[in-house]
């Protein structure tokens, strides 16, 4: 387990350089990344659904992206997209594609909804990440009324 760590850790913080990410963080990238994949990987050993492990952990990676973010005055991005990376379901999207092609459509059907399953999981734990750390700044019409008076 320590070496699939390791290597998350490693791959984690290649993405983070092919995206750019300042040098000086892009370490903290690899951490986040790191830790949702060791939480996507656990959570189902202890009877959590995958979809509902990949939840939780885009959850808690967008979380400690934005407080990240905001103690190293980074965009949210520099962690949060090489947080995610391990979570997202490249090779389940390949065996989808594999069944199609094999003919196996009940295979590639069932395969394909549990990938979309896994990538809305993604997205929703990152919005509501964001949601829970943009309530309270006030919307566009709140900084409208601001500049009319």
């Amino acid at each position: 387990m320590l070496l699939k760590l390791i290597f998350c850790f490693m791959a984690t913080v290649a993405f983070g350089v092919i995206f750019n990410v300042p040098k000086r963080v892009v370490w903290l990238g690899g951490l986040v990344g790191t830790l949702a994949w060791f939480l996507n990987t656990t959570l189902p050993v202890v009877g959590v659904s995958v979809i509902f492990s990949t939840a939780i952990a885009s959850i808690v990676s967008a979380t400690c992206s934005h407080f990240l973010a905001k103690g190293y005055r980074v965009p949210v991005t520099t962690f949060s997209i090489p947080g995610i990376i391990p979570l997202v379901p490249g090779s389940r999207a390949y065996f989808t594609m594999l069944a199609f092609v094999d003919g196996d459509y009940l295979l590639g059907l069932q395969l394909g909804i549990e990938t979309m399953l896994q990538a809305g999981a993604i997205a929703a734990g990152l919005v509501f990440a964001l949601s829970i750390f943009s309530f309270g700044k006030g919307g566009i019409g709140q900084r409208y009324e601001t500049r009319r008076s």
